[in-house]
């Protein structure tokens, strides 16, 4: 395929060399109109046009093949954007003018001839040509590293439910916060499919709704004690991780190779715990400015967590959930709760 694409740009460079009558961006001299030319005639209007200098290397340019003589003209190619600039002009300034531009990546292949780009598309049963004018369509690299933030609301579900307002461990929404920083990379499997994977750091927070229940280490289990020798204003559990994911995306905008679309993504997850403490923020009686009271429990945490992710992209717009699929505490040490998180992708 690059073979015929690239007869191609030879072709239209002929095409826009001969109809410019700019002497600084196609130095087209008489010397060179008079020099020997040799003409190449294909299918029912292809053409191209071999300037010789001498006899000596027509001979030669007759011993010569078309692969030899693409060969021969030495392209470099960008190892940043995988760009080869087959043709390009320089100005009696010093400035370059890049002419013909072709990016391959497998089966997809992208020629830019003087801002007119044409897209060929091998990857299906059927081969694709689509021909575009404007500003440069993004490509999909085959893989690529990027950071994230998640910011999401926590919860645990009981039996398969949320656990009810007269539990003493009963969480409040707002307030009980996950944040994430994600180190990942994309590895492009086919057109609009991906495998994500990467590492990070997660802080969960889970806010009691009933915020006269502190939670405290006990001798054998975690403990939810009632205060009332004191006025509560804030009564939390919170646990950092470690976490390593691996995801599978379908991008279905990138599939009809439109800009923005519709993508999921689902996968598992395993993080390991950095630390756990609870936190009571209250009042004395009789009011002496607000204390606070801090107790490690992650003696009861689980060490351990591991789950499912999914992702919902709707344009610019990411939403994630995760569910661990163990508990938040060792078994017998706690209430059975099952963490889980709804969110936003950053």
């Amino acid at each position: 395929m690059k073979k015929y694409l690239l007869l191609f740009c030879l072709m239209a460079l002929v095409q826009v060399a001969f109809a410019s009558t700019d002497p600084i961006d196609y130095p087209l001299t008489e010397t060179r109109v008079m020099k020997d030319s040799v003409v190449i005639e294909f299918g029912k209007s292809g053409k191209v046009v071999i300037m010789v200098e001498s006899k000596e290397d027509f001979e030669k340019l007759k011993l010569m093949n078309i692969n030899q003589i693409i060969s021969e003209l030495d392209l470099e190619e960008n190892k940043q954007t995988g760009e080869l600039t087959i043709v390009e002009i320089r100005k009696k300034d010093g400035s370059v003018k890049e002419v013909v531009k072709v990016y391959e990546d497998g089966l997809e292949t992208e020629v830019n001839v003087a801002g007119v780009r044409v897209y060929v598309d091998e990857s299906g049963e059927n081969t694709r040509v689509k021909v575009e004018t404007g500003g440069r369509k993004k490509s999909d690299p085959p893989f690529r590293s990027y950071f994230n933030v998640d910011l999401g609301i926590n919860n645990y579900l009981e039996d398969g439910s949320f656990p009810t307002s007269d539990k003493p461990y009963a969480v409040k929404g707002w307030g009980s916060w996950q944040v994430g920083l994600n180190w990942m990379a994309s590895q492009r499997i086919s057109k609009g499919f991906h495998w994500n994977f990467g590492i990070g750091f997660q802080w969960y927070n889970f806010k009691f709704e009933n915020r006269d229940f502190q939670a405290v280490r006990g001798e054998d289990m975690i403990e939810f004690a009632q205060r009332t020798d004191v006025d509560g204003f804030k009564s939390k559990i919170s646990a950092s991780y470690l976490t390593a994911m691996t995801l599978l995306e379908l991008d279905f905008g990138k599939m009809n190779d439109s800009k923005r679309g519709l993508s999921l993504a689902v996968g598992p997850y395993v993080g390991y715990r950095l630390g756990g403490q609870s936190k009571y923020v209250y009042e004395e009686l009789g009011g002496s400015g607000r204390k606070k009271d801090k107790e490690a429990t992650g003696l009861y945490l689980e060490n351990l967590r591991y789950g499912l992710r999914g992702e919902l992209g709707v344009g610019r717009i990411k939403f994630f959930t995760t569910y661990d699929l163990n508990e938040l505490f060792q078994e017998g040490k706690g209430p059975a709760l099952n963490p889980i998180t709804f969110g936003i992708v950053f």
